[in-house]
């Protein structure tokens, strides 16, 4: 009998492994359970967000994109039990499994910050973290007249972490480009006690900011919004130790809404339970196999690797490994394929340049770009590869598990 494997998730983790086993075996017994029918590039949607691409180049049909040859289970996961190798779906089914890979994303958690859902889509307050949000996002920027514009940092792993920054340099160019800026303060309230945490690329970002006036304000968390009085209140960490909590009127606030492990996950017994990766799922941070479960692989936002690499660029790099070391777990072998952590995030600082940020484990740079080039800097070709050459890459390469 065909040893079955079940793939948690259709979005970029979970096509590329499906891709990649489908080359590997003649006829292998591979379920995917994704209930969404559309399949979204969702790093486009800073570009939505910023004007630059209309939203609808962003999607398309998830049945367009789905390997010929897996089984698709068109369900939602509600619980697992790795050790009885079984999981339930929403339909009330129970799938068996002989091996898992878990690539079910990030859980975007709205409700986390009191007001949040109330005020989002109206009075000023956006966020490109939702198809149709993004669109709203351009609109709110494309009409701002002046005042506060407010752009809050990450308070929890989110996916790509440069997100924050890339919307916020786009609507400070267009507040220019519209003749408002001289009427507006941009503000950019983050947690981080730094602009970012690979230092080649904080130090370039930070030019950024002095050359385009922006107000930095770091270890500040949102922890509030009053849509009805247009108010954020923060809780900022005090030098001599403690925080304290202010209040501020915005005219535009872009938020970064909190972001876990999806809830089913978090309840299942796979998650790591304790140390700075608790509440993700339990993985060697290079072979990506569960310490516990040799038969279970995970990959992509819901992983807990060191960092927190979840974007697109470290899919890329992590569905080789757990594709192979899957492969080589199911013949008896040792698994020795290894992920590095390699994580990429182009920092787009306007509609024409971008920071192509690469690293790896323990924010150690790593780039692409061969040595007399510098990587750190606003770059005109690093544009290009975001806003042509990276969505090709990923539609007909890398869910098609060629790259």
């Amino acid at each position: 009998m065909t040893p079955r494997i079940v793939i948690i998730g259709g979005g970029s983790g979970g096509l590329t492994v499906a891709s990649r086993l489908l080359r590997r075996f003649s006829r292998p017994d591979i379920w995917v359970i994704e209930p969404s029918e559309t399949h979204y590039y969702q790093p486009y949607w800073t570009l939505v967000g910023g004007g630059v691409v209309p939203k609808e180049a962003s999607r398309k049909p998830q049945a367009a994109v789905m390997p010929k040859g897996v089984n698709w289970v068109r369900d939602r996961v509600v619980s697992l039990d790795a050790a009885g190798k079984r999981l339930e779906l929403a339909s009330g089914d129970r799938v068996h499994f002989d091996y898992l890979v878990i690539v079910a994303g990030i859980q975007i958690d709205w409700d986390a910050i009191p007001g949040l859902t109330e005020a989002l889509g109206q009075g000023g307050v956006c966020s490109i973290y939702d198809y149709h949000q993004a669109e709203r996002t351009w609109e709110m920027i494309r009409g701002f007249r002046g005042g506060n514009a407010i752009f809050n940092g990450a308070a929890t792993p989110i996916k790509c972490g440069g997100a924050p920054q890339k919307i916020m340099y786009l609507a400070e160019e267009a507040f220019r480009e519209n003749g408002v800026r001289s009427r507006a303060e941009v503000k950019f309230y983050t947690p981080g006690a730094v602009i970012f945490g690979v230092q080649e690329y904080g130090d370039a970002l930070m030019k950024v900011i002095e050359a385009r006036d922006i107000d930095l304000r770091l270890k500040h968390t949102l922890t509030h919004i009053e849509p009805m009085t247009r108010t954020a209140t923060f809780e900022r960490a005090l030098e001599g130790g403690g925080t304290e909590t202010f209040s501020e009127k915005y005219d535009l606030m872009h938020v970064i809404p909190h972001m876990s492990c999806p809830d089913f996950l978090k309840r299942s017994d796979v998650i790591a339970r304790e140390g700075p990766l608790a509440g993700w799922v339990e993985v060697d941070k290079n072979t990506l196999q569960s310490p516990r479960f040799p038969y279970v692989f995970a990959l992509g936002d819901a992983a807990g690797l060191p960092g927190h690499p979840k974007t697109g660029a470290a899919v890329r790099k992590q569905a080789p490994v757990v594709a192979a070391n899957l492969v080589s777990q199911m013949l008896g072998e040792p698994v020795r394929a290894e992920y590095d952590g390699y994580s990429s995030c182009p920092l787009v600082t306007s509609r024409k340049t971008v920071i192509l940020a690469e690293f790896v484990y323990d924010n150690k740079m790593k780039s692409s770009y061969p040595k007399f080039m510098n990587s750190a800097t606003e770059r005109r070709d690093a544009m290009i590869l975001k806003q042509y050459m990276l969505p090709q890459m990923y539609w007909y390469g890398m869910l098609r598990g060629l790259m």
